[in-house]
């Protein structure tokens, strides 16, 4: 199992987490980032308050740019303009850093890349629906999330409502347009967020999902997020009315109200980590799905008068479930990983409430994370403690009573193993279901395309030379670095090819050239 439990951050004097790393990293096999020799500067942060501690202060809290706040800082000492540039060289992912090297980013690669400080580290987040158009890709673009807070003690953490604003795109040095281009313009970008309170830290965060061709539920209608208390309880909250306090100037949610979980599951009697929300079918009721660490999942459904959950849960596996998935497709059917080292299949309308297809040692330890294709439904990936990443064909598992059998298990379609440290998060793209992201403990998000075919004539130009050796998949496009001990990430839906990714010295968003 990879280390999931709270991010404990290097508090400074004010208990404020540090800054994010002076330079993220970025690389891909076409665009590695370099790095220099220098000595590493320690950065500043945004003071964050909560919004109830001052009532009569309607504004949002702001948080700058973390690499803008560089620059600036940069331009304000007239010693580094004596100072000639460090040697620069190529990074090679998985590389040891000397004491004075840091990592600086290559533009060329990136549509748009933004760092983001947080004053606790968040294990987990998802990014929420707006009214601002689906298929965006003007700039300056916005993003609206919803993160779970690991603070010091279990009092202090919160379920933070999130809008990333005045995201810009990334400004190229070899840019010698003569005309001024309103999308590169270099402003700070922007944080702001209402936050309430949750007691434990939050070891995962869901949103309700939304037809994509819905807009933000209008005021007034609950647009629900979930949580994963390390306390053991999974709390229901609505967070439509920190949507609107972020959007309308003055308003201010109901304190006493707005503040309070509409609904909280005590059928766990211990923590966990898997949780997903079922899509919504035509008029029917919301459904969640919960795992946790003694292999027991839970059904909460809506009801006429709120939510409740069924006692009785889904047994078959033997050890923690990791993450849970429900089918794109089919209404009644989800997919489950666990710390057994099976991928299982289930429908809730079977009455012993145990799995119906199943992957017997689908990895060689814990599997981690699943995601369920939403273009090609038959397909499923997943990802194992032991760094591998693994797709498979759903038609070929085998039944839940033979998952056992002395016959041979079914073999993955596809199979990579670039990350050399346990997989944290894993998800398909909403729209081309050839590609999905993954993040590891090795400090990388990657982005893989499983339509691209190996190309004979660039395996034997040495392509595999320029990364140390390795033997680089052509499935891979694109590694993004910089970012320590990340946790999570997503695609932001509504802005097509944009990723966000959450770690213990906070958020990145970026949007590369290869997706």
């Amino acid at each position: 199992m990879p280390p999931k439990r709270a991010l404990q951050p290097e508090t400074a004097e004010n208990g404020h987490s540090p800054s994010a790393a002076k330079h993220p990293a970025v690389s891909g096999p076409e665009g590695a980032p370099s790095r220099r020799t220098e000595e590493a500067e320690e950065e500043g942060m945004g003071e964050f308050e909560d919004a109830w501690e001052d009532e009569e202060d309607d504004e949002a809290e702001e948080v700058v740019d973390a690499a803008e706040e560089d620059e600036e800082e940069d331009e304000g000492d007239p010693d580094d303009e004596d100072e000639p540039p460090g040697e620069l060289d190529t990074y090679l992912p998985g590389a040891a850093l000397a004491a004075d090297e840091v990592l600086e980013p290559d533009h060329s690669v990136y549509e748009m890349l933004h760092r983001m400080n947080v004053t606790w580290p968040c294990l987990s987040f998802d990014v929420l629906r707006d009214d601002l158009g689906d298929a965006r890709a003007s700039f300056p673009a916005t993003v609206y999330l919803v993160a779970g807070t690991q603070a010091d003690t279990a009092r202090n953490n919160e379920v933070m409502v999130m809008r990333m604003s005045s995201l810009h795109r990334t400004q190229r040095d070899d840019d010698d347009s003569d005309e001024e281009d309103t999308d590169s313009v270099d402003e700070d970008a922007v944080l702001e967020y209402r936050s309430l309170p949750h007691l434990g830290g939050v070891n995962r965060i869901r949103a309700q999902p939304l037809p994509a061709s819905s807009g933000l539920p209008p005021p007034g209608t609950p647009y629900y997020v979930s949580s994963w208390s390390e306390t053991g309880k999974v709390h229901i909250y609505d967070v439509r009315p920190y949507i609107q306090a972020l959007d309308e100037p003055g308003f201010v949610p109901d304190k006493a109200s707005a503040s309070k979980p509409v609904y909280t599951s005590g059928q766990h009697r211990i923590e966990g980590f898997a949780m997903d929300w079922a899509p919504l079918p035509e008029q029917g009721p919301p459904r969640l799905l919960t795992g946790d660490m003694h292999g027991k999942i839970f059904l909460t459904s809506g009801t006429g008068s709120g939510f409740a959950s069924s006692p009785n849960a889904f047994t078959s596996h033997t050890a923690s479930v990791e993450d849970v998935q429900w089918s794109p497709g089919e209404h009644t059917v989800f997919a489950s990983c666990a710390a057994d080292r099976t991928v299982r299949v289930w429908d809730v309308r079977v009455k012993n409430r145990q799995s119906v297809l199943c992957v017997d040692a689908a990895h060689e330890a814990d599997v981690n994370v699943i995601s369920w294709n939403r273009g090609t439904q038959y397909l499923l990936a997943s990802g194992g403690d032991e760094g591998a990443l693994k797709v498979w064909d759903l038609r070929n598992l085998k039944r839940s009573d033979k998952c056992r059998s002395k016959s041979a298990a079914p073999a993955p379609v596809a199979a990579y193993t670039w990350h050399t440290a346990p997989i944290t998060s894993l998800e398909w793209h909403p729209t081309e279901d050839s590609i999905f992201c993954a993040s590891g403990a090795d400090d990388q998000v990657t982005l893989w395309d499983l339509s691209v075919e190996h190309d004979a004539d660039e395996a034997g130009a040495g392509v595999g030379d320029e990364f140390g050796g390795r033997d680089v998949p052509p499935q891979l496009l694109f590694v993004h670095q910089g970012q320590r001990d990340i946790k999570e990430v997503h695609w932001a839906r509504q802005i097509p090819g944009t990723v966000v990714s959450t770690a213990s010295d906070g958020f990145n968003v970026f949007k590369t050239i290869s997706v």
